[in-house]
């Protein structure tokens, strides 16, 4: 992820010193990767907006003003709890063009192209944001569509002041937006510099003012077609208009009198977190110290059983059968709690999926919502790498995603973070792939407790399972939670990936007798970039932190 190369340093001194306190609001609360894109969100919220329609201002703020991630050429996921009890999981993932073929990106003998799903007009998937933020609004928004989307077309037009951070974030996708030539016209503005996106404005004007018919039909659909057309890509008018968001029911877990709500499938990112929270809860985390090798060490043991079972049985839900019942039943997570020993390492050859009974029931950013009311919206989406590939529809404005590399190009292959997927994620037209995103809600006694979520592609739910831990098991606040070192395992490749000084010497030696291997921290850089809000249980205060790893998050509030 390009944006981690400029945080390294910040991340080495924030785990050095203690964390400020939270930012503390009474009413409302947003957190996000760019200043600007949360001062949108407070102020819908200041208008008499809930926090969906905070959230869609937020999204559409971050497509202008946070470009690497923020989007309307991507997909994700929304979590939503309102106050009245009513929840969704919104799927707005991106899908494969009805001309994709599961050997797409394999040559004449059936290897895999190096770097072809995510690179080039044929890495692009049909995007699902401008759908996603429309369904969430139709189903809970309070005020009308155009004043939540006016921020964004404000920001894109008048334009915002460029940070240290987003110049050097520029400078450093030179090469990627080469062979682009809107690309090189838009993202190359300097420190200090007011920068202006007057296409991106017109675009966000036209979702403005005619919802989704605004993208998927009329001037930006036809633009964006012929954007594909020039250049050999797939998606067509066809597809955009026969795009479609998803409401599905969330994951639900329990963790120590704690309810949480979380992704499900087609995302993995909310069965990893129950599963792993449940095989856990077994243990006295609390009692063994945050930072012990014997903790560790549990967390490093369930990471690799959950992601194996990840590998072998998630794909699309109108694609594949995965049987989430089974996988997150209680007699099935204790057998494989039971599989571990607390003294040694099982090596990854050794670990393969379970059998659970067939019953049924990169770069990316994440912002967190409460309102006054206690409506609280977590929401994860990307463009899948920085930027996506570098591609900007030509008098659009607006930057395309690569996520066709989330599929498997081949049963077994490993994508770009190493993890090799299943026969079920394979890629059929209309499919969606696998994500690990992990947007989540914690509810105690039936009130909001805290809303998280991160980047970080396969590093996802490891880092929100930590956040998670931080919250419940080490009585951490919010920012304390989200500032702690980090460390993850995905299985394969069986190595564990540890932040800068995230482990003492003597933590790693313990890990090492137990037969772990473990990456050297200066080739990892950070392991997330959390945005979250607790509620302080005596008071109602909404507690908002944004991640020190976040050069230019804000959490700011009302």
């Amino acid at each position: 992820m390009p944006a981690t190369i400029f945080i390294a340093t910040v991340l080495a001194a924030a785990l050095q010193a203690a964390s400020p306190p939270p930012t503390r609001a009474r009413h409302g609360m947003v957190s996000s990767a760019s200043a600007p894109a949360t001062d949108a969100g407070v102020e819908v919220l200041r208008k008499g907006g809930n926090a969906v329609d905070a959230a869609v201002a937020t999204a559409f703020a971050l497509a202008v003003t946070y470009p690497t991630a923020g989007n309307i050429g991507g997909g994700g996921f929304m979590i939503v709890r309102m106050s009245d009890g009513r929840t969704a999981a919104i799927d707005y993932r991106e899908t494969a063009p009805r001309t994709a073929s599961k050997t797409m990106f394999l040559d004449a003998a059936g290897k895999v192209i190096p770097d072809a799903s995510k690179t080039g007009h044929r890495a692009v998937g049909v995007p699902g944001t401008v759908a996603g933020m429309v369904m969430a609004h139709e189903e809970f928004g309070k005020l009308k569509w155009k004043d939540v989307v006016a921020p964004a077309v404000r920001l894109a037009g008048e334009g915002f002041e460029v940070t240290h951070a987003l110049a050097r974030s520029f400078q450093s996708q030179e090469k990627k937006f080469a062979p682009y030539a809107a690309s090189k016209r838009i993202f190359n503005a300097e420190e200090g510099t007011r920068f202006r996106q007057p296409q991106l404005a017109e675009t966000l004007t036209r979702i403005a003012e005619h919802g989704r018919a605004g993208f998927y039909e009329g001037k930006t659909a036809e633009l964006l077609a012929r954007e594909m057309a020039a250049h050999g890509g797939l998606i067509g008018m066809e597809d955009l208009k026969g795009y479609k968001a998803v409401r599905r029911e969330p994951v639900r877990a329990s963790y120590r009198g704690y309810d949480l709500l979380s992704m499900s499938p087609v995302s993995s990112g909310g069965f990893l977190l129950a599963q792993m929270l449940g095989m856990l809860e077994r243990h006295d985390l609390g009692k063994l110290g945050h930072n012990s090798s014997e903790k560790y060490h549990l967390l490093i043991e369930v990471m690799k059983r959950a992601f194996a079972d990840r590998a072998a049985y998630f794909g699309d839900p109108a694609f594949v059968k995965t049987p989430l019942a089974g996988l997150l039943s209680r007699e099935y997570i204790d057998r494989r709690a039971r599989e571990i020993d607390r003294n040694r390492a099982t090596p990854s050859a050794e670990i393969r999926e379970g059998k659970p009974s067939e019953r049924e029931s990169s770069e990316t950013t994440h912002f967190s919502v409460v309102d006054a009311d206690g409506n609280a919206v977590s929401n994860t989406y990307t463009l899948r790498d920085g930027y996506g590939g570098g591609i900007t529809v030509e008098g659009a404005g607006f930057l395309l995603n690569n996520v066709m590399d989330e599929f498997a190009a081949k049963a077994g292959a490993p994508n770009a973070f190493g993890f090799p997927a299943g026969e079920a994620n394979t890629i059929a037209p209309g499919k969606r792939p696998v994500s690990s995103q992990t947007p989540t809600i914690g509810v105690k006694d039936g009130k909001l407790a805290f809303v998280v979520g991160t980047p970080g592609g396969t590093t996802i739910p490891n880092t929100v399972l930590q956040v998670v831990l931080n919250l419940i098991d080490h009585g951490m606040n919010v920012q304390e939670a989200v500032d702690a070192p980090r460390i993850h395992h995905q299985w394969l490749p069986d190595e564990i990936r540890y932040e800068r000084f995230g482990l003492a010497a003597d933590v790693i030696r313990g890990l090492e007798t137990r037969g772990h291997r473990l990456v050297a921290s200066d080739k990892v850089g950070v392991i997330g970039m959390v945005h979250a809000i607790a509620i302080e249980a005596k008071t109602g205060v909404r507690l908002g932190a944004s991640d020190a790893r976040s050069p230019d998050g804000k959490a700011a509030g009302h």
